[in-house]
C-alpha cells in the first residue's frame, strides 16, 4: 500500500497518531506499507517535530520524505527575494496564485507534480495494490488520481474532517460545480471508500453523494491506550488540586479569556480550589503570528490565578503529565461537525472533565454517558465556573466504582480497536470490489483475444 500521509510522525500534529495507527494496522494485516510525507525540516517551521512519535511506528513501515515545504513559513530573511522583503503582501498574493495554478489549494497546490511523480516511482519499484490518501493537504487526491489513471491502482480517501464542509462554521465549503467540487466528485466516483471522523460529517457526504453513501465510513480518531495513566494518585486538596489542558492552543484569545475568567471565579468561590493550579501544555497556534503572542500574554497575566504554561509536551511525556493532574479542561473550537482527538484521550485518564466548548459539539456526543463529565454548558462564564467547582468535588469524592465506569466508557474508543476494524473493513471492501470486477476483466481479455484471432468471445 502507498499511504499519502503528510503529517506522519515525527510531525507534531494531532493527525500523526491516526496515521501511525493506520500504517501499523496494515502491517499487522500482512501488507507492505510505504508512507509518503515531507521532510522533518519542513515541520520545524510549521507545527514542530516530536521524535518520540517514531518510537511506536512499526519498523516495517517504509517512510519516504519528499523535499517539500511551505514557502510562506520560511523565517530566514536571508533567503527572501527582493520582492518578498520589500513588498510582502504583494508577494504573498502572487504566491497564492502560483500555488493554485496546478491544483485548487492554497499553500499546497504546487506540490502536485512532486506527489504524482513520487507515487508513480514507488509503484514502478514495487507494484501497489492500494493507495490511501489522508487529507489535508487535498492535493494528495491529485496523486491518487494520477496513479489510478496510469495503472488503475484502487484508492481510498481519509478526509478526516471533510473537504466540502467547513466543520468550524458548519456550512458548505464550496459548491458542487466549483473547481474543488468537480475534483471531489471525480475522486469519490472511483474511490473504494471514504473515511470521516464523525457521524455529522458522514451524513453530509451521504446526502451530497447519495450514489456513494454506502462507501462512507465513520472512523473515529480514538486514543492511544499507552497515554492513559489510569488512576495514578489520590487528589490532595490540602496541597492544591491540579487541573490541566493538553493540546494545541488554537482557539481564540476571547475563548481563552472566558475559560480563565471562569477559573478565577471558581477559585474565589470554592474552598477546594483556593490553592489549586491550572496547567496548560502544548503548542500555541501553528506557525508564527500575532495571535500566538496574544495567547502567551493572556497566560502570563493569569499566573496570579495559579495558571501555568508549560510549553509543548512530547508524546512520551503524556501519560506522566496526566498522572499528575486531578481534572481535565477540554477547550475546543467548532461545533457539531468537530470532535477533536483530545476528547478520547481525556476520557482515558479517568479524571473529571470540564467542557469549554459550544453545547452542540460532537465531543458532547462522545462524552454523553461519561460519569465524570460536568456536561456541555457552552461558553458562559458563570456556567463554566460551576463546572470547575463540580469537577473539583468529583475529583475528591469519586469512588473506585465510578472511576471504573468512566474507564469502561473510554475503553470503546481505543485507537487500536477502532483502526483495526476500519483497516479490516477496507481490505474486505477491496477484495469484494476485485471479485466483482473479475468477470468484467475476463470478458475484456476474451474480447481482446477474439479480435486478435478472429474468433468469437463467449
Amino acid at each position: 500500500m502507498i499511504y499519502l500521509a503528510i503529517g506522519f510522525p515525527p510531525a507534531a500534529k494531532s493527525c500523526a497518531y491516526r496515521m501511525r495507527e493506520t500504517a501499523n494496522q496494515f502491517i499487522k494485516a500482512g501488507w507492505d506499507v510505504t508512507v509518503v510525507t515531507i521532510a522533518q525540516e519542513s515541520w520545524e517551521r510549521d507545527s514542530g517535530v516530536d521524535l518520540t512519535l517514531l518510537d511506536q511506528v512499526d519498523p516495517l513501515v517504509n517512510i519516504v520524505e519528499l523535499p517539500l515545504a511551505r514557502e510562506d513559513l520560511e523565517t530566514d530573511i536571508r533567503l527572501y527575494s527582493e520582492d518578498r522583503a520589500l513588498k510582502p503582501n504583494a508577494w504573498v498574493a502572487q504566491l497564492r496564485v502560483r500555488q493554485t495554478e496546478t491544483f485548487p489549494e492554497a499553500n499546497f497546490g504546487e506540490w502536485r507534480g512532486a506527489l504524482e511523480q513520487a507515487v508513480l516511482d514507488i509503484h514502478g519499484e514495487h507494484q501497489a495494490d492500494l493507495l490511501l490518501a489522508s487529507c489535508v493537504p487535498y492535493v494528495n487526491l491529485a496523486a491518487a488520481w494520477k496513479l489510478w489513471e496510469h495503472a488503475r491502482v484502487p484508492y481510498a480517501v481519509d478526509f478526516r474532517d471533510g473537504w466540502s464542509i467547513d466543520v468550524i462554521e458548519g456550512v458548505e465549503a464550496f459548491s458542487r460545480d466549483s473547481e474543488l467540487g468537480r475534483w471531489e466528485r471525480k475522486i469519490l466516483d472511483h474511490a473504494v471508500s471514504l473515511w470521516v471522523v464523525n457521524d455529522p460529517i458522514a451524513e453530509h457526504y451521504r446526502s451530497r453523494y447519495p450514489d456513494f453513501a454506502d462507501r462512507v465510513r465513520v472512523v473515529r480518531n480514538g486514543y492511544d491506550a499507552d497515554s492513559s495513566p489510569g488512576r495514578a494518585h489520590k487528589p490532595d486538596p490540602e496541597s492544591g488540586l491540579v487541573f490541566g489542558y493538553l493540546g494545541t492552543v488554537n482557539f481564540t484569545a476571547q475563548h481563552l479569556e472566558t475559560v480563565l475568567n471562569a477559573w478565577r471565579a471558581a477559585r474565589a468561590q470554592e474552598p477546594l480550589l483556593a490553592g489549586s493550579r491550572f496547567e496548560v501544555r502544548g503548542h500555541i497556534g501553528n506557525g508564527a503570528g500575532r495571535e500566538a503572542n496574544r495567547h502567551a500574554e493572556i497566560l502570563k497575566q493569569a499566573e496570579a490565578d495559579g495558571v501555568r504554561f508549560g510549553g509543548p509536551a512530547a508524546k512520551a511525556e503524556v501519560a506522566s503529565i496526566y498522572a499528575g493532574w486531578d481534572a481535565m479542561v477540554l477547550i475546543l473550537i467548532g461545533g457539531r461537525f468537530v470532535t477533536s482527538g483530545k476528547v478520547y484521550e481525556y476520557m482515558a485518564t479517568g479524571l473529571p472533565i470540564v467542557s469549554a466548548h459550544v453545547v452542540e459539539h460532537d465531543a458532547s456526543n462522545v462524552l454523553d454517558g461519561h460519569p465524570l463529565w460536568t456536561g456541555a454548558v457552552g461558553l458562559d462564564e458563570e456556567a463554566l465556573t460551576r463546572s470547575f467547582i463540580q469537577a473539583a468535588h468529583m475529583a475528591v469524592e469519586t469512588s473506585d466504582a465510578v472511576h471504573a465506569e468512566a474507564m469502561a466508557h473510554a475503553d470503546q474508543f481505543t485507537r487500536e480497536v477502532l483502526m483495526t476494524a476500519a483497516v479490516k473493513e477496507l481490505i474486505d471492501q477491496l477484495a469484494t470490489d476485485e471479485a466483482a470486477s473479475t468477470p468484467a476483466k475476463d470478458t475484456a481479455v476474451l474480447a481482446e483475444k477474439s479480435i486478435v484471432t478472429g474468433g468469437t468471445a463467449s
